[in-house]
């Protein structure tokens, strides 16, 4: 096995990867990372950030990207926030450095399948709180050229569905600064 970081992961070794991500906490986690995009395609890790109602994530340019999902083609509120459970970019991405290529912007420690986390849960980080949304978050071409087809089909399979291993989405209801190594406490 070669111990390159930037290998695409084997579909055994994703496999291999799963009884670790269901093993994430249920109700207290831990935010293990914040990346903040200030243009495309680039990366910025913050130790701390700032969540507010109007732009999610303070710098980000989730305000500044059009959607065909809303009626004015403006930025979609229900996906203002993503987020990806850092189990799985570990599986997935490798070392640490390399989970920010995801695309997300917050890497948590805490279950986030459907099951545990469903559209409308509440998660305090910090003393900001940020609601879950019905939006779905799926792999794109981006993320398969990052992680390979592999990684792709794993996230977007039943399985990876249920787990929510792409990520979820969610929106800011209660704006306030966050820092990595926060408490994740789902309210809801």
């Amino acid at each position: 096995m070669t111990t390159d970081p930037a290998r695409h992961r084997t579909p055994e070794e994703l496999e291999a990867a799963l009884d670790h991500i269901r093993q994430a906490p249920a109700d207290h986690g831990t935010l293990e990372l914040i990346v903040r995009r200030p243009a495309v395609d680039l990366r910025e890790v913050l130790e701390t950030g700032l969540l507010s109602m109007e732009e999610g994530l303070v710098g980000d340019t989730w305000n500044q990207r059009g959607s065909s999902k809303t009626s004015d083609g403006g930025p979609l509120i229900d996906a203002q926030i993503n987020i990806m459970n850092a189990r799985t970019a570990a599986a997935i991405a490798g070392p640490t450095d390399r989970w920010a290529l995801a695309g997300d912007q917050l890497y948590i420690d805490l279950d986030i399948s459907l099951e545990s986390l469903p559209g409308g849960t509440q998660l305090a980080i910090g003393t900001a709180v940020i609601e879950v949304t019905a939006e779905p978050h799926t792999g794109c071409g981006k993320f398969s050229r990052r992680f390979g087809l592999d990684a792709l089909r794993f996230v977007n399979s039943p399985v990876g569905r249920a787990l929510n291993l792409r990520g979820i989405n969610a929106k800011v209801i209660h704006p306030g600064p966050i820092h990595q190594g926060d408490p994740v406490v789902r309210l809801s």
